[in-house]
């Protein structure tokens, strides 16, 4: 019997330590979403200056980012798509021309798109949209279309391919 009572503590135990584990990764997850919407829009809005602050922001939060509450398959997954994105952000961050900023955003938004639809934990909808113009996708946080690789060019140019729905 005090098998029984021990081995049901642990299993109670593992599942919310586990769960508590999650519920931290999903938080961090969505502050980095966060960031890379700013990041977005400010390329959206031709802000040089702005997507160069808010990758900083971005390149601390993957960093700092909760990888051993992962499951181990989220792990491999973070691991790989974290570098993509560090590489990216950090071209941004050190960029002044916008135009090489944008060209920056696409691996950055690829790595972001796998992540969002892997991991599913994202507080609220997402939008996968896509611009024909320059055949690339990324995240946004509004169903409107606000285009961070044209800006002001085409700011509307684009259209909602996904909706990643709210975990």
């Amino acid at each position: 019997m005090k098998r029984i009572t021990l081995i049901i503590a642990l299993f109670a135990a593992t599942v919310f330590t586990t769960k508590a584990q999650s519920v931290v990764a999903k938080s961090e997850f969505n502050n980095t979403l966060k960031v890379y919407f700013e990041t977005k829009n400010a390329l959206a809005k031709d802000n040089a200056a702005q997507a160069s602050e808010s990758v900083k922001v971005l390149l601390s939060n993957l960093d700092n980012f909760p990888v051993k509450t992962l499951s181990e398959t989220q792990q491999a997954l973070w691991k790989t798509e974290a570098e993509a994105i560090k590489k990216a952000a950090l071209a941004i961050s050190t960029e002044k021309g916008i135009k090489v900023q944008r060209q920056s955003f696409w691996p950055l938004s690829s790595a972001m798109i796998k992540l969002a639809k892997s991991f599913n934990m994202n507080n609220e909808v997402i939008y996968v949209q896509y611009c024909p113009m320059a055949k690339r996708s990324w995240l946004s946080e509004v169903e409107s279309v606000q285009n961070p690789f044209y800006g002001s060019m085409m700011y509307d140019c684009g259209e909602v391919t996904e909706t990643i729905t709210k975990k």
